[in-house]
């Protein structure tokens, strides 16, 4: 079989498995929609009132950054399951069949891209009532943008979860690395607002720019904050997936 084929395979055993319990595709999104709900109304007269906001209304600020905070928590702690799966001798199986490694990787990680692009719908669309307005086309490309984070993310947890091989070592590291991300990456508040130090200090985190760049994507704006974010995500997947196959292989052979 070839690679293609054999990825079909993982990836339409994957989404079996998620479809046994499709009840948390809405879990998913609970805390998303409580941001909206509850943290998006005291959004709307801050940036009426505070210079240093990006353009667009409160809903075109907070939506496109909720869709990357679903992207980083969904696809991030995907790994635990595939714990369960090597303490349960799935991937010791593995390494006797012929199934390509690349395989094995992005048809599982091709699973967590689809729940996660499903999760961004339904915020997106539930955002509507709340005053969200932002073009068709522009929320089709976030929601690409959104597909490839989740792509790199789940890649990148697959792979930490391979090396470290222990939910009580996998949890504390992805809260190190979630916290800082999160906080900046001006997911609930843009990093315009902040210090000079603490902006600079921003710069570094990637997602920073993918949070800008889908703000900038639901304004309908597609110059140059756009393609950065773009390029950077870009970036992240071959990053991130290359480093998955190669512990793949290196767990597998």
């Amino acid at each position: 079989m070839t690679t293609l084929t054999e990825t079909w395979l993982i990836f339409q055993r994957s989404m079996r498995q998620s479809l046994r319990n499709p009840a948390w595709v809405i879990i998913g999104i609970v805390q998303p929609v409580l941001y909206l709900a509850l943290f998006g109304p005291l959004l709307v007269p801050v940036i009426q009132n505070t210079p240093g906001f990006p353009p667009g209304d409160a809903y075109q600020v907070l939506v496109p950054a909720l869709l990357v905070q679903l992207g980083l928590f969904g696809s991030l702690f995907v790994g635990f399951g595939l714990i369960s799966e090597y303490r349960a001798g799935v991937i010791e199986r593995m390494r006797v069949t012929p199934v390509s490694r690349v395989a094995l990787l992005v048809g599982r990680a091709l699973k967590d891209v689809v729940v996660l692009v499903v999760q961004g719908i339904l915020l997106t669309l539930l955002a509507l009532p709340f005053g969200l307005r932002a073009p068709f086309g522009g929320v089709v490309i976030a929601l690409l943008l959104v597909a490839l984070l989740a792509l790199a993310m789940s890649s990148a947890s697959y792979a930490l979860a391979l090396r470290l091989k222990s939910e009580d070592a996998l949890a504390p590291v992805l809260n190190t690395i979630v916290l800082p991300l999160l906080l900046l990456s001006g997911i609930l508040l843009p990093m315009t607002l902040a210090p000079t130090w603490l902006y600079d200090l921003s710069r570094v985190n990637p997602f920073v720019y993918v949070v800008d760049a889908e703000r900038a994507i639901f304004r309908g704006d597609l110059g140059s904050v756009a393609v950065v974010g773009i390029v950077i995500m870009i970036a992240l997947v071959v990053v991130t997936v290359a480093w998955g196959v190669r512990t793949f292989q290196r767990e597998s052979a």
